[in-house]
């Protein structure tokens, strides 16, 4: 299937298998133990029923809107995405381009392989960066400072990978970046020759954020250790108030799943929080993004700007967020998906379907503009 001839993400997902080494694409394309959270994070949005409404004015609408107080062309962000540089050679340059393109953020893990100067360098307009907290706080603090410079205009800090849940298929699979040489690793990355060359085609193939700016991080091994062992198991909200003390600028908190702990994200002074449950990567069995966002819009919703993840599959998926209140959407397999299937073209493509399909459903729901999007778009669900 050609690029053009993809028209909804399941496709560019079905063109990604056939193009990303399996162990690249089950990174993205999973979730841990059971994967029953993965699963649910999708199927929850079947639940909620839209309004239509008919006899409405259409013409002259708008998806515009924003997001922490930034400009953005539809309430959507591109998530960080671990090891996205190798589903696509440099791809994190890529995705980020496409964003820029679209006119929504872009937002860079610290897992990433491409850096933070390589998007700095690609797109020379601000983005946003994704931050794992680590014991080593010198390589915090330097990282904070390499993302100050680089223009970074909000930080996105994780709270729910102190430590690294059970992800089957990865650990079958032996992952890591760069993948190691065995056999299985090479008749995997031979199957996929236009990967392979393209893969040879670029420096970046390993941590590009961690290594040779972490101590003693020269080599794949020492990454590896180095990454296994340096998961915050101390974390705490004092945690957070240091660093956005250090940071000095506008701050997500991602990982709130829990209407105490978004309180608590306000107390520690988050401009926004993001919903999320890692995309059911960490905690399987926990209930799906979109089942608790009602609880939290409620338990904080007037007090700081609200942002979900995990799960967003379309363009109605965010317009379902939005009518129960989220502000903003991120979505990460999505993009990842165009990416494998085309590159800088399929993550483009990924969000021309979404664009659209978002479009229509606002259009189909009576409103012409996203910022008028609310509870009255949906029928009462019951997500219980």
């Amino acid at each position: 299937m050609k690029l053009k001839n993809a028209l909804t993400v399941a496709d560019l997902k079905s063109m990604a298998k056939t193009r990303v080494p399996k162990m690249f694409f089950d990174y993205a394309d999973s979730g841990a133990l059971t994967e029953q959270t993965y699963r649910e994070n999708e199927s929850d949005y079947s639940k909620i029923l839209l309004r239509q409404r008919i006899a409405r004015k259409l013409s002259g609408r708008s998806l515009k809107t924003k997001m922490i107080g930034q400009d953005v062309s539809m309430p959507l962000a591109l998530a960080p995405v671990g090891m996205t540089g190798m589903q696509h050679a440099n791809g994190e340059i890529l995705a980020a381009i496409a964003a820029k393109k679209v006119g929504i953020p872009f937002t860079l893990s610290t897992m990433s392989i491409c850096s933070i100067e390589d998007i700095a360098q690609a797109t020379n307009v601000p983005f946003w960066f994704q931050l794992y907290v680590m014991r080593d706080h010198d390589y915090v603090r330097n990282t904070l400072d390499r993302a100050k410079a680089a223009g970074v205009s909000a930080l996105v800090l994780t709270m729910d990978l102190q430590i690294l849940a059970q992800r089957h298929k990865d650990l079958r699979n032996g992952l890591t970046a760069p993948p190691q040489f065995t056999p299985k690793h090479i008749y995997q990355m031979a199957s996929r020759p236009m990967w392979c060359l393209r893969m040879l085609g670029t420096k970046r193939h390993s941590f590009g954020n961690i290594k040779g700016h972490a101590k003693g991080t020269d080599n794949l091994r020492s990454i590896a250790t180095w990454t296994h062992d340096q998961f915050d198991l101390e974390l705490t909200w004092d945690s957070v108030k240091w660093i956005k003390d250090y940071w000095g600028g506008k701050l997500i908190l991602k990982g709130i799943l829990d209407k105490d702990d978004a309180k608590a994200a306000v107390n520690a002074g988050a401009d926004a929080i993001i919903v999320s449950n890692h995309g059911g990567r960490q905690l399987d069995g926990a209930p799906s993004s979109i089942k608790v966002l009602p609880q939290i819009v409620e338990a904080v919703g007037k007090q700081v700007e609200i942002h979900i993840d995990s799960g967003i599959r379309n363009g109605q998926d965010i317009l379902k967020a939005k009518a129960l209140g989220a502000q903003g959407a991120y979505i990460g397999r999505p993009y990842i998906y165009g990416l494998g299937a085309g590159g800088e073209a399929g993550v483009t493509r990924a969000l021309d379907i979404i664009r659209a399909e978002l479009d229509t459903t606002m259009a189909l729901c009576g409103e012409r503009d996203i910022n008028n999007v609310g509870a009255h778009n949906i029928y009462s669900n019951d997500l219980n």
